[in-house]
């Protein structure tokens, strides 16, 4: 008989930086509603999140058939009333499956992503929040056009070497993106590893 795949993804930097981005979440969050995460990948953010902070219902997504069934198996795991099953989810969508969301959530997705990924989120984003609505990114940025480390800007270079149209975004960049789309920048965090939390605020 053969053995049935574990389909639960599991990657090292989300032990590594989970519990540093919790305490800005517990922080930025609203008290309760509906978070939704954009490309949740593995789906071990959601189930850690959820289980930290029981009052919000969170959304995992993502467009990957890989992530979404590992997103599902660690909330099977989880066992979490405010856990949902995940949902596909392309952030260049004009339209998503989610229509409100107190919240919005996206750690690492716009460095290894085409800018249109970014442009889809904010603009997405923008039509999702309901009025006062957060918007939290999680990821490395460069600041006035330069990297805020060596790492990062080898990093960077591996990411554009791997797709031209990837790399590591300018802060000024998806602010004045956000902007355009109402969505004001309140606070930067700086995190572990070289990395921000990014705050924009409907």
């Amino acid at each position: 008989m053969s053995e049935i795949s574990d389909p639960r993804q599991c990657r090292p930097h989300v032990a590594r930086n989970r519990d540093p981005i919790l305490d800005v979440l517990k922080r930025v969050l609203p008290p309760r509603g509906l978070v939704l995460e954009i490309a949740s990948g593995s789906g071990e953010h959601a189930a850690y999140f959820a289980q930290a902070l029981p009052a919000l219902t969170w959304q995992p997504s993502d467009p990957s058939d890989e992530a979404l069934a590992s997103a599902a198996a660690h909330r099977d795991d989880a066992g979490l009333s405010n856990l949902l099953a995940p949902l596909r989810l392309d952030v260049t969508a004009t339209s998503w499956p989610i229509e409100r969301a107190e919240a919005i959530i996206c750690c690492n997705m716009i460095h290894i992503a085409p800018w249109a990924a970014c442009e889809g989120l904010i603009a997405g984003g923008a039509r999702v929040l309901a009025a006062g609505g957060i918007l939290y990114l999680y990821g490395p940025y460069k600041i006035g056009g330069a990297h805020t480390a060596p790492s990062n800007q080898e990093f960077d270079a591996s990411l554009r070497s791997r797709n031209p149209a990837w790399g590591i975004r300018d802060l000024d960049d998806v602010a004045a993106l956000a902007a355009s789309h109402d969505l004001k920048l309140i606070e930067t965090v700086k995190m572990p590893a070289n990395n921000l939390s990014v705050i924009f605020s409907r």
